[in-house]
Order: structure tokens, then C-alpha cells, then sequence
């Protein structure tokens, strides 16, 4: 998934820069609403592979003394009122910039465009970016960087925000799952360095999906 491997290659380590390749969900004390819905097929699907790549000590983000007895990261019940469909509107007058990270390092970005769209009862917009380094790599060509925070933060999910990898759409409408909303690798190892949310991508609502808030007690 191209999610997390953004993260490797933007993101890469303290002496290379943010890797952030992938966010996925633990549902341990919460149980899946039994649903015929490919939505939430997809959902599950996605939490199962990020777990999984958490476990593998050639990809994962953690510490040895953390992945040890890692079974899942923690996650919120899938909820398909957190997929949204948004009006996608083009920025092509956006000029790069160079965007803050958890160290020294600046991840050059442009804005790309804007999603508009509703959320629990409220109208919202967000700036969605692309690397010019990045797309230069086939593989990476056609994808979109979304951080946000919003009102979990700091309570049930972590304090600076989370990650949404998306894809160039075809037409002006782009779907936002915060299913699959993840948090940026250093939360996880201190050896990453990841881009911070700017403050125009913050969602005044609470986001009830994607990843929770990372815990240590796997040990």
C-alpha cells in the first residue's frame, strides 16, 4: 500500500526523513458490526494488512521491545458515515513550500487542491498535498498527502493528527475514508521524521474512526 511507503520515502529516518508507510486499527475490545457491505470489507481489510506490516520486523515501525508481543494496533469500529464524498476543486496556481516535521528536516510540498465537503452535521475543507519529489517515482506519480487534526486529538488519538494517502481522482468529487486515517510513524519510534499538520487542515468535529492513539503496553 502506497500509504505507509510515502512515509518510508518522504518520511524517512532521522538521517533520511519520514517514513510513514502505514496506520492500520486494532479492534480488541470493540466488536465489528456484522454488515454485507463492501465498505466495510475494505475497512477491516485495511486494519488486518497495517496490522501485519507492525509485526514484521523489516517494515515495522517499532521497537523491538514493542513489537514483541504486538497483535494489533488499536482502532475504531469501522463507521461508513466516516466515508465521504467531496468536491474536489483543483489548485494548480499553488506554489511548493516547504512544510515543518517532527526534526529539522522540511518536507517540500504543494497544495494540489481542496476537498469540500459535510461531516457530522458541519461543512468542512481540507488542503490536500503532493511531494514534486515524490511523483517522480512511477509508483508514487498520482498520490495525495492528507494530515488533519481534530477535536480526538490528544485524548482518543494522538496529539498531533493522523495521515489519509489518497490518489489523484478522475473527476472533481475525491472519497475521504477516515477508516483509514493513520498516525504518522513517529509516533511510534523517535527515529522518524514526519510532516506536522498545519493548522488549516484542522476538523473542529470529532473524527471516531481510524487509528487510536498509540499505547505501550504490548510488553
Amino acid at each position: 500500500m502506497k500509504f505507509f511507503k510515502r512515509i518510508l520515502i518522504i518520511g524517512f529516518l532521522v538521517f533520511n526523513a519520514c517514513k510513514g508507510e502505514k496506520k492500520y486499527h486494532d479492534l480488541k475490545s470493540e466488536t465489528i458490526p456484522i454488515v454485507k457491505d463492501n465498505r466495510i470489507s475494505d475497512i477491516i481489510a485495511f486494519q488486518e494488512k497495517l496490522s501485519e506490516e507492525f509485526k514484521d520486523p523489516d517494515i515495522s515501525p517499532l521497537p523491538d521491545r514493542y513489537r514483541k508481543n504486538f497483535e494489533s494496533l488499536d482502532f475504531f469500529v469501522p463507521d461508513t458515515n466516516y466515508v465521504v464524498k467531496a468536491k474536489f476543486v483543483r489548485t494548480p496556481e499553488a506554489v511548493p513550500f516547504f512544510m515543518p516535521t517532527t526534526t529539522d528536516r522540511k518536507s517540500k510540498e504543494v497544495v494540489f487542491g481542496k476537498a469540500y465537503f459535510q461531516l457530522n452535521g458541519k461543512k468542512f475543507s481540507l488542503e490536500i498535498y503532493q511531494n514534486p519529489e515524490l511523483i517522480l517515482e512511477e509508483e508514487y506519480k498520482d498520490y495525495l498527502f492528507l494530515p488533519f487534526t481534530d477535536n480526538t486529538n490528544g485524548e482518543e488519538t494522538y496529539g498531533g493528527g493522523r495521515y489519509l494517502d489518497l490518489t489523484i481522482p478522475d473527476s472533481d468529487t475525491i472519497v475521504l475514508d477516515f477508516n483509514k486515517a493513520y498516525n504518522p510513524y513517529c509516533v511510534y519510534n523517535k527515529k522518524y521524521s514526519c510532516p506536522l499538520v498545519p493548522s488549516v487542515n484542522h476538523l473542529n468535529t470529532k473524527i471516531m474512526a481510524g487509528v487510536k492513539a498509540f499505547k505501550k503496553d504490548y510488553n
